[in-house]
């Protein structure tokens, strides 16, 4: 059997798609694209594929990841090109690579997130960040199944910045642009949790909600305070070929797995 661990994206109008309709659409695509697939056992067999850390409907991301099992082997960037042309645009499937190494999920521990606030002055968003940034500690709320639960959303950002927005930004209304580093603790901490905090502390409130998009994802190196790409590992202990791949691609059928 072999793994092959992919990093997908959602964006623009499919940010709002959520985590079960991206699965209907990949297993789709994975039908669609012939993929030698392998599957569960008992009454109900599904097709292999694990998912990690999906972000929440309504925000973009550049850097979602899952891993699927196969009964055969198939080159990883074939494989690639060919989920990604029966995905729609928007679902994109940016890399993969076959899973040598364990732990994809517990290399996850980390996200970088991009929060366009349309409306709100650069300013006043980098004196809500200072205020943010010097709290001990920021409480907020958030609605669960059990109730409203209250947490400490500062101790999860490992870092928060605002930055200037683009010099050729179309428009003469405002807007600021935050990047923020989170580690992934529990509870999850999300980018509202921390647009919640920033209200609490600087009584910071966006007139429009805010455009959150999802920039990477990994695990977080304490000393660089930086999020490295969870799939390098996977990439620096494959060898130069992989014989059962270059097989498999040889003898594979002309035209198989297109849409």
């Amino acid at each position: 059997m072999q793994r092959i661990r992919l990093r997908y994206t959602k964006r623009g109008r499919l940010r709002f798609t959520s985590h079960r309709d991206f699965q209907r659409a990949f297993e789709r695509a994975l039908r669609r694209s012939e993929v030698p697939m392998a599957y569960s056992a008992g009454f109900t067999p599904h097709p292999k594929v694990s998912y990690a850390n999906a972000a929440p409907t309504g925000t973009g991301s550049e850097a979602e990841f899952l891993e699927i099992a196969l009964t055969e082997a198939r080159d990883p960037d074939l494989l690639r090109q060919l989920l990604d042309s029966s995905l729609p645009d928007g679902l994109d499937i940016t890399d993969a690579v076959e899973a040598r190494t364990s732990g994809l999920a517990e290399r996850l521990t980390a996200s970088v997130w991009e929060m366009r606030l349309d409306g709100v002055d650069p300013d006043e968003a980098r004196r809500a960040v200072d205020a943010f940034n010097a709290a001990g500690s920021v409480e907020v709320q958030r609605k669960a199944k059990n109730g409203i639960r209250t947490f400490d959303a500062r101790a999860a950002v490992a870092d928060l910045q605002a930055l200037d927005p683009p010099a050729d930004r179309p428009g003469d209304k405002p807007c600021a642009i935050l990047r923020l580093v989170v580690r992934h603790v529990t509870p999850a901490v999300r980018p509202d949790d921390v647009l919640s905090g920033l209200r609490a502390v600087a009584d910071l409130a966006p007139p429009v909600p805010a455009a959150v998009t999802r920039l990477a994802q990994g695990l977080f190196d304490e000393e660089s305070g930086t999020v490295t790409d969870p799939l390098a590992p996977d990439r620096e202990a494959a060898p130069t070929a992989h014989p059962a791949v270059a097989a498999a691609v040889a003898t594979a059928p002309e035209g198989a797995g297109s849409a």
